[in-house]
Parts: C-alpha cells; sequence; structure tokens
C-alpha cells in the first residue's frame, strides 16, 4: 500500500471505569483502523495512545492530520510534554507527570518524523458525540477494544496487515454516537 502524501485519522479513548480496563483506537478517512485494549487504564491514557499509534502507523504521511475529541491529548502533544520533560518530568505545579512512559514514545514519535524531514502532525479539535463519523468510529472500536480489556484480553488489532477489514466510514456505526 502507497502512503498518501495527506491523510486523514480521528482518534479516542474509552474506559469501563476511570481506572479500569481501557481501550485505544484510530480510524483513517478510508476506513483503515488500529485499536488495542489495556487491562488497566485510564481514558486519558486510551486517549494518548490512539493519537500515539495514529502517529506511530504512518510514518511516511508527509501531511498527517489527526482529529481527536481530547483537548487533554492535544494540548499534551501540542503544548505540554516538552515542558514537563524540561522539568524532570513534572507539571507546571511540580506535581509529577502522569503517563510519562507514553509522553516519551510520542516525543520519540514526533521527533523521528522531524528527523526525516516530515512536518508535524496536524491536530485538531472536534466535539465528541456530535454527529462527526470518523470520531464515532474510533469512538466505536475504542469502546469495544476496552469491552475486551474488561474480559481480560489485552491485545492490539489492525485493518492495515490485512487480517481486519477495512470500516465503512461513510456512515456512522450502528451504535449512532
Amino acid at each position: 500500500m502507497t502512503e498518501p502524501s495527506r491523510y486523514l485519522v480521528a482518534t479516542d479513548g474509552a474506559c469501563k471505569g476511570n481506572p479500569g480496563p481501557a481501550g485505544w483506537a484510530w480510524v483513517g478517512e478510508d476506513g483503515h483502523w488500529a485499536s488495542g485494549s489495556i487491562r488497566e487504564g485510564t481514558n486519558n491514557i486510551g486517549e494518548l495512545l490512539g493519537l500515539l499509534k495514529a502517529i506511530e502507523d504512518h510514518p511516511n504521511v508527509a501531511e498527517l492530520v489527526v482529529q481527536a475529541d481530547s483537548k487533554y491529548a492535544i494540548d499534551t502533544y501540542s503544548k505540554w510534554m516538552d515542558g514537563h520533560r524540561r522539568r524532570g518530568w513534572k507539571t507546571s505545579t511540580g506535581a509529577p507527570t502522569k503517563n510519562v512512559d507514553i509522553l516519551e514514545r510520542l516525543i520519540v514519535a514526533r521527533d523521528a518524523r522531524r528527523a526525516s524531514g516530515m512536518p508535524d502532525v496536524v491536530l485538531e479539535h472536534v466535539r465528541g458525540h456530535s454527529g462527526h463519523v470518523l470520531n464515532a468510529w474510533a469512538d466505536e472500536r475504542a469502546v469495544r477494544s476496552s469491552e475486551h480489556a474488561a474480559k481480560g484480553v489485552e491485545s492490539a488489532w489492525s485493518s492495515l496487515g490485512g487480517l481486519h477489514p477495512v470500516l465503512d466510514v461513510s456512515v456512522a456505526p450502528k451504535n449512532g454516537r
């Protein structure tokens, strides 16, 4: 599969409880997707992992546009993570930074793009559960993954390898969100 020069994906995270069994997902404009489940996490962890995996799974897309309903994930990536690292993984108030392991991976993914001459990822905020079809699909995949996590299944799934079918993103998922 040849990488497009511009590609739009939506990301989302979900959690049963908070903390609790969690899931993450990204869904692309062409119906390709990936999702995963974590036995114990938070909604914010799911949101960050959705963003991270969208970036990692598209290393050769020149203009990667990521839409997320999580201001936390967008602000962490675009405003906060470098400052947290400079302060020794402390927030601006001096509290320990949460999810450092994921933030370190986000920095590596971002820096790898920069080192290869790729522009930074474009982040766009979308309102969740408001009829945005790609966000609805990302939510559906993340919720489904958190349900697997609630059954004790920690795994990841993707359409990129051809094992799982692409989604019809011309319509919203059946859950209607």
